[in-house]
């Protein structure tokens, strides 16, 4: 009998703090009339046995800040969840973590081949609808419900939990290929130290000659494919693994651990350094870049806009999926990185902030990247020039002075016209500064293969050279703490661990899986199954099938929280307004976000990313998705140069810094089994949705079958009216 009249006084005191105003100093809060749950059987409803409601849970959660299911050990590590110790480190965090490879090495591509400054029309209107909509909903969600991404979506709805698990799944594949790149980083790293360069020329083999493969190709190109990858013919041979790049491999990842050791403790601090370190190098690379000759060059074919390419309709979809990438949305890092923040933190003025520095970032990056683009497209340009004027001269004997890089392609002309045959002997290279700037090339071969080769053509080419890949892995660094966060926090927050064993042994163990995982890209053929996360667009080099597990994950987070729950509330306690709170069961607050974050939360942002994933959703909306769909991946091999056959058609597309005449790839396509791994990477996070919703529907089936019905709240036999 007390414990009827105990829960009775339970209801009545939960319906008086409903009643409460929620904030004295709000006079809107003040004004607007107190809602109540009531009704027949309303207090039954909360007292109806010792399983209390979901309703009724739900209201007490948020009202009273207690979850009922929780244990009192779970309720204080809830309560003792770690917080940033100051409000830079959490910014700095999440900008390394957006500003990454992308917006070095794939932002300046895009530029360069869809019209240069036309470009960024499309990518600022992507930016405006898609971007900062997006980023601004995971920080909302993260601090609102401070879990990580399966405990988040799965607070919001136990069918949810696969959204949760797709985010992981895609932010450990990523992980794997982030720290690959870091670890080809460090080999080049080392070998920058030496002096020459050992990619500004081709070894000598027993001292006898140049080795013929390399001659064939170029310096650059020879120590990345074969002292570096050491790649097989085709992906179905596999050869060794290369002990270097595993020394490599086992070295970043202990980087990667050392950083992460504490969690957001140890992070915070290493933050100071790798996320500002880039901005010191590109501005040093600025400065040298702008004093080359031939930076006005790149700058000009950059900037100049090609209005025409604007009617492209792919030109849209690149800088919409250029956004995406580049703000590392539905990783679930982001969710991790906020959910340590206080519950009244802009998070809103935060959204704003990161996604207007990344994308300032990846303009600020392209200037000087193409400033010695331009310094090296002129440089090779003059290198044509000198060859083809001493093939002349010594053919026909031409005094010195009487042919020069000026008057070279006359010359050129009038013996190509007056002795044809004698000149076509002499295997002639076509000169076009033009052709030599309209090359592009992004991903590693930007990195690994034409700056590389810019490098060396520079004043002391050792300095920049390590400068470059100090910053490349400062940035590839800063971008594996999101990636690591979005696989470690979701598994500690849903309580996965053992409590005996400690986070940073656990944290440990995630680092040495991923690592033994991640030595098949150690192997000869590893760079083929790099590609493959490449073409199933988990990473942002190119999209050519599609990337559909994380625009998918979007997509139903969008609608399900602007939706099925409403802005009003994940947003109440971001905007950094006092006292606001949210009763989701109960009472319903007015909107607390401005007209834009409601038109593109609901409207806007929704049909633009399926617009963007239409090549999985919906492929009859445009014919060049279904042109995409047609084409398979493929992997070139080089004729004429067998060590060389097999390359990557990815790693063959970058190769345009070659001498006019190198032999041109062969396309070959991908083996099928090959093909469906792709498919399947590709498939696998979208189908952990609905597969963790059908996991819960039978648990509740289950359940329900068990106990053989429902009562009601009005059934209620113990339950006694006072009188």
């Amino acid at each position: 009998m007390s414990e009827q009249l105990t829960c009775g006084r339970d209801a009545a005191a939960l319906n008086k703090q409903i009643q409460k105003p929620l904030s004295s100093s709000s006079t809107h809060e003040r004004d607007r009339k107190p809602q109540k749950i009531s009704g027949r059987g309303s207090e039954r409803a909360f007292c109806a046995d010792s399983n209390m409601t979901e309703k009724t849970r739900e209201v007490l959660e948020i009202v009273k800040g207690v979850d009922p299911n929780q244990t009192t050990d779970e309720a204080a590590r809830s309560e003792e969840r770690p917080k940033w110790d100051n409000k830079v480190q959490y910014l700095l965090t999440c900008i390394g973590f957006a500003v990454g490879l992308g917006n070095v090495w794939r932002f300046p591509y895009l530029c360069q081949v869809y019209g240069g400054g036309a470009f960024l029309i499309p990518y600022l209107v992507a930016l405006v609808l898609e971007g900062l909509p997006l980023l601004h909903m995971e920080l909302a969600i993260g601090q609102r419900l401070r879990m990580g991404s399966i405990g988040v979506w799965t607070s919001i709805s136990p069918y949810l939990g696969g959204v949760g698990l797709a985010s992981l799944m895609v932010s450990f594949l990523v992980g794997l290929f982030y720290n690959t790149i870091l670890a080809w980083v460090l080999w080049y790293f080392f070998h920058s130290f030496q002096n020459p360069l050992p990619w500004a020329n081709c070894h000598q083999s027993n001292l006898t000659g140049s080795i013929e493969e390399c001659e064939k190709s170029t310096a650059v190109n020879y120590f990345w494919y074969r002292e570096t990858l050491n790649i097989t013919p085709t992906i179905e041979t596999s050869g060794n693994l290369q002990w270097w790049m595993v020394v490599c491999l086992a070295s970043a990842w202990c980087i990667v651990y050392i950083c992460f050791i504490r969690g957001i403790e140890t992070i915070g601090k290493a933050v100071y350094v790798t996320a500002t370190f880039p901005y010191l190098v590109l501005t040093i690379f600025l400065v040298q870049a702008l004093t080359l000759p031939g930076a006005t060059l790149g700058l000009r074919h950059l900037f100049t806009p090609k209005w025409e390419t604007l009617m492209n309709p792919t030109v849209w979809l690149d800088a919409a999926t250029q956004i995406f990438f580049s703000l590392s949305l539905a990783f679930g890092g982001l969710i991790a990185f906020s959910s340590y923040n206080p519950e009244k933190n802009n998070c809103e003025r935060d959204a704003l902030l990161v996604g207007c520095i990344n994308s300032a970032t990846s303009i600020y990056a392209s200037i000087p990247i193409f400033s010695i683009l331009g310094f090296k497209a002129l440089s090779n340009y003059n290198e044509c020039l000198d060859n083809n004027c001493k093939l002349l001269k010594d053919k026909f004997d031409i005094p010195d002075g009487n042919i020069t890089r000026e008057n070279c392609l006359s010359v050129v002309s009038h013996y190509n016209s007056t002795y044809p045959s004698e000149v076509e002997q002499l295997g002639l290279k076509t000169c076009d500064l033009q052709a030599l700037l309209d090359k592009s090339a992004s991903g590693t071969g930007l990195a690994f293969i034409v700056f590389t080769e810019a490098v060396t053509k520079m004043p002391a080419s050792q300095l920049w050279a390590i400068l470059f890949f100090i910053m490349l892995f400062s940035l590839g660094l800063s971008s594996m703490f999101g990636n690591l966060e979005g696989v470690l926090t979701p598994l500690l927050d849903l309580h996965v661990v053992p409590k005996w064993i400690p986070k940073e042994v656990f944290t440990g163990l995630i680092c040495l899986v991923s690592f033994l995982v991640a030595l098949i890209f150690t192997q000869g053929s590893g760079n083929y199954w790099l590609e493959i996360l490449v073409i199933t667009g988990l990473v942002e080099l190119s999209v050519p099938l599609g990337w559909s597990g994380r625009l998918t994950v979007e997509i139903v987070a969008m609608l399900v929280v602007q939706w099925a729950i409403g802005a009003e509330w994940y947003g109440q306690g971001c905007s950094g307004s006092q006292g606001r709170r949210v009763v989701w069961a109960g009472v319903v607050r007015p909107n607390q976000y401005s007209l834009y974050w409601q038109a593109t939360w609901r409207v806007i942002s929704p049909p633009v990313c399926c617009w963007c994933d239409q090549d999985w959703i919906w492929p009859m909306w445009g014919s060049h998705v279904q042109a995409q769909w047609a084409k398979e991946p493929t992997y070139g091999c080089m004729t004429g140069t067998p060590r060389l056959c097999g390359l990557s058609n990815f790693s063959v597309y970058v190769l345009y810094m070659l001498q006019v005449g190198f032999p041109t790839p062969e396309a070959r396509t991908y083996p099928g089994w090959v093909y469906a791994i792709c498919i399947l990477l590709a498939a696998v996070p979208c189908f952990l949705i609905p597969l963790g919703a059908l996991y819960q529907l039978y648990r509740f089936l289950r359940k329900r079958m068990a106990q053989g019905g429902t009562k009601t709240p009005y059934v209620n036999e113990g339950y006694v009216v006072e009188t």
